[in-house]
């Protein structure tokens, strides 16, 4: 039912009065009637997402690798459940959460001393970790890891899960802390990422020595790219922004930038640290013995939490509601305020809730499943593996290049496809004037990332130590940073959280680990975070080669002007 008012009318005195109110009652196929063009623009967007990926998944692993797809109609029916719960969670997010934080940003530094608006960021930070989609994925990954072959990684993946996420949200909390704080001073984001890279590079250098601690490395770096999602983002900007905005600190072209950069930096270094403490009260030799036991007496455990759709459900209410009662918490004990829009609020948040549980069993049937599928049989290209017939399918040099230039394609069209990227373009066009446009940006990203994804396929094929592939490039990348602009800097850096999106992460990790596996490689991590740090040296490059051109034309037009100048004075 829907009330409508009706133009005004004169009363008995001559007085325009509003009309009364008329209740308007429309029925099941109106209401469909108007809501259908809004979701089915809802859809598309999420469809135009996940159908070309999946698609292109299934057409290589046919084509190429003559493989048929197994259980295609499970996959098909996850594959939807992904795009349906998608879109449901996106509104959802809309509605329901993005609300939330637009509020209570706008509001505790009005109400609240600045150590207790950061205190309340952190711990969002943590709840908003908890919440993203795409960290059900790097809990699954534990599963495919052997407590033999890589005991540290598998004891951090398995008993030391919950300590995992919980490490990797109060980091994306403090980078939410430090990012709010450069919102509210000013401060330019070149000095933070040299003092967030320092401890970065110094732990991967060390872990890298010990054989062990090695196998950590991966996964550090990967959980970097996975905090940065569709709820970290928004959420954590829009109370970021919103605290820099009561503070008369909003007007800035720095808002909205760097936390992302830094919630992709802290992760790695707290995941390390973990790793470090695991190491320190673990032996590889008692881990082992604990992984023994757990498989003889709990195997049908794991094999029910794999495939349970309830355990799914309560993953999904699990991630959202400890969410959003803190939000509630936070606005009516410490903001003392009420909720507003409250029937749209609470609409939105049942979307969000609804959305994260079929996210999570379509991620569990169709992207992961896909993607680990793809990834195990792409070795059959150029090596014999026991599970594909007539392997290898091609010469050891061809069947190489088959599986680059699968990795190549399917990073550059998972980049095009991401939403997010799309924002950044127009964001960075306004910032630079233009000097940045939009579809050179999203050019650049893509290349980074499609060339990103290429070498963490090649790192698992050659077995290469990931250092020798994560710390060249960073490097060179603080090079880039030293010499380039402060708006370059900032939408480079950011351009690496927002490629890592909840369509692509899934099912990288899945096809990197299913890759893994297929080589007999101890761990199947890297790729994702070589796929981070491509963008920010292409679009860098891509801010150095503008800047070149604009000199040369600058340089032109006054050699020009000079010589018209020459021409005029001879003349005369």
């Amino acid at each position: 039912m829907r009330e409508l008012v009706s133009a005004p009318v004169r009363d008995a005195d001559g007085h325009w009065q509003a009309a009364p109110h008329k209740a308007v009652k429309l029925r099941g196929g109106e209401i469909a009637a108007i809501l259908k063009p809004y979701l089915n623009v809802r859809f598309m967007e999420q469809l135009r997402a996940v159908v070309p990926l999946a698609l292109y998944l299934v057409l290589f692993q046919i084509i190429i690798l003559r493989q048929l797809v197994d259980d295609s109609l499970l996959v098909t029916a996850g594959l939807f459940a992904v795009i349906v719960g998608l879109m449901l969670f996106m509104e959802g997010l809309k509605l329901g959460l993005m609300p939330f934080g637009e509020i209570i940003g706008s509001n505790l530094p009005r109400k609240l001393s600045l150590p207790v608006v950061l205190l309340v960021t952190l711990l969002l930070g943590i709840g908003v970790t908890f919440a993203e989609p795409a960290i059900g994925a790097l809990r699954a990954a534990g599963q495919n890891v052997s407590a033999e072959r890589a005991p540290y990684l598998w004891a951090i993946l398995n008993q030391w899960t919950g300590a995992l996420v919980l490490v990797v949200g109060a980091s994306v909390g403090l980078a939410a802390v430090i990012g709010t704080l450069r919102f509210l001073y000013g401060w330019s984001l070149k000095p933070l990422i040299y003092l967030a890279l320092a401890p970065v590079l110094l732990l991967t250098v060390y872990m890298s020595s010990d054989p062990e601690l090695a196998k950590i490395i991966g996964l550090a770096w990967d959980a970097g790219a996975v905090t940065t999602g569709p709820v970290t983002v928004p959420l954590v900007l829009a109370l970021g922004i919103g605290i820099a905005a009561a503070a008369g600190k909003g007007g800035s072209g720095l808002s909205g930038f760097g936390i992302v950069t830094l919630a992709s930096l802290f992760p790695v270094i707290g995941v390390m640290l973990l790793g470090l403490y695991v190491s320190a009260i673990s032996s590889p030799a008692d881990i082992i013995a604990a992984a023994q036991a757990a498989a003889s007496a709990g195997q049908l455990a794991a094999d029910w939490y794999t495939v349970s759709p309830g355990l799914e459900i309560v993953s999904g209410l699990r991630a959202i509601v400890p969410l959003v009662i803190f939000l509630l918490i936070v606005l009516r004990l410490l903001l003392r305020q009420s909720l507003p829009r409250r029937g749209e609020i609470f609409l939105g948040i049942a979307l969000t809730v609804v959305g994260m549980c079929l996210f999570n069993l379509g991620l569990t049937y169709g992207l992961s499943k896909l993607g680990g599928s793809a990834g195990s049989l792409i070795p059959a290209a150029f090596m014999q593996t026991p599970g594909a017939d007539d392997s290898p399918l091609y010469r050891y040099e061809v069947g190489l290049v088959l599986a680059l230039v699968f990795a190549w394609v399917l990073g550059y069209g998972a980049t095009v496809a991401e939403p997010a990227l799309n924002a950044l373009g127009v964001t960075a066009e306004t910032l630079t004037n233009g000097f940045i446009r939009k579809r050179g940006l999203i050019r650049a990203v893509s290349i980074g990332v499609a060339c990103g994804i290429a070498v963490g396929v090649a790192k698992l094929v050659f077995g290469l130590p990931l250092v020798w592939l994560v710390v060249p490039p960073y490097l060179l990348a603080v090079v880039l940073t030293i010499f380039s602009t402060e708006e370059f800097v900032n939408v480079a850096w950011d351009s690496a959280g927002v490629t890592t999106g909840p369509i692509t992460v899934p099912l990288v990790l899945a096809m990197g680990l299913g890759l893994g596996n297929a080589t007999n490689a101890v761990e199947g991590f890297g790729i994702l975070c070589m796929a981070s740090v491509g963008p920010v040296i292409s679009v860098m490059l891509l801010g150095h080669w503008a800047r070149f051109q604009l000199w040369r034309q600058t340089k032109a037009a006054a050699e020009q002007h000079a010589k018209q100048l020459l021409d005029t004075g001879e003349a005369g």
